[in-house]
């Protein structure tokens, strides 16, 4: 198995792309709010968290052990352009809400849902990323799945809790959980009649099927929805620091920068822009 396919066989394709802020109080403090942004430039540095293990947006390289990926290499440009040194901090999710909202991290790689109830309790970047979602099917007859009612008795592969998976239930297919399945475990599932569908990020599934094309599975090709956008997450209230990463984006969106990371990490594909095509929005049943 070659490089690049080996580390894509280790993305969890049931895996959420997107999180709900949850399980934490943050008030503004408008003291803080004033002197975040001097202190950061006072020490030179940008405090980042990063997962350090959502391929190809955070990881190791497999030779060097470097830490890299698009949002990595995202703020490192950031940094320079704002002449920080970024420290990076690897962490879960829960680490990174905590760390925020205790002034430990300046900013986090972390996509808190919009829609979430607690999603007014942090400071966001513009977006980097744009995307949606879309679902794995059988190459000869798209498992019987032409339209979103079509789920209806079908078997969802994916991880529990998930939107994906929430969506697949909505429209009455039978759930069957995976627990840190690799890419290659979830498409030959679907191929050999196990499961029928997986749902998740289309870009996800798109690199996932470039890693194994031998297995007869497809994206369905007339089914996308929710699009979605990525961003960096802040301390409510770090508004001068909002300001400034945002700056650094807008110039990267302006001078190519942010696409050319994209085609690199993406092979080929730019994240960095909304598609122009039809996407339906499913609302997700809480």
């Amino acid at each position: 198995m070659n490089k690049k396919r080996k580390v894509i066989a280790n993305i969890i394709l049931g895996s959420a792309l997107f999180l709900t802020a949850c399980g934490t109080d943050s008030q503004e403090d408008t003291s803080s709010e004033n002197t975040a942004w001097d202190d950061i430039q006072e020490a030179g540095v940008l405090r980042a968290a990063t997962s350090g293990t959502y391929y190809p947006n955070s990881y190791h390289d497999e030779e060097t052990n470097e830490l890299t990926g698009f949002e990595v290499e995202i703020l490192r440009e950031i940094g320079e352009r704002l002449d920080l040194e970024v420290e990076f901090t690897e962490m879960g999710v829960d680490g990174m809400l905590t760390s925020l909202n205790s002034d430990q991290l300046d900013i986090a790689a972390l996509s808190i849902s919009h829609a979430g109830e607690n999603a007014d309790k942090f400071n966001y970047s513009i977006p980097y990323k744009y995307t949606y979602m879309s679902m794995i099917v059988r190459e000869e007859d798209n498992s019987g799945i032409e339209t979103m009612e079509d789920l209806d008795g079908k078997k969802a592969a994916g991880a529990a809790t998930t939107s994906y998976m929430k969506i697949a239930e909505q429209y009455g297919a039978e759930l069957v959980i995976y627990d840190n399945a690799t890419n290659d475990q979830y498409l030959w599932d679907v191929a050999n009649g196990r499961t029928d569908v997986i749902i998740n990020d289309y870009y996800g599934q798109t690199m996932a099927l470039e890693a194994f094309p031998e297995i007869p599975v497809k994206i369905q090709e007339d089914l996308f929805f929710n699009p979605s956008y990525t961003n960096f997450s802040m301390k409510l209230g770090n508004d001068q620091l909002t300001e400034a990463v945002d700056g650094a984006l807008e110039d990267m969106h302006a001078d190519g920068t942010l696409s050319e990371l994209s085609e690199e990490y993406y092979y080929g594909e730019d994240v960095t822009k909304e598609k122009d095509m039809d996407i339906m929005t499913i609302e997700i049943e809480e």
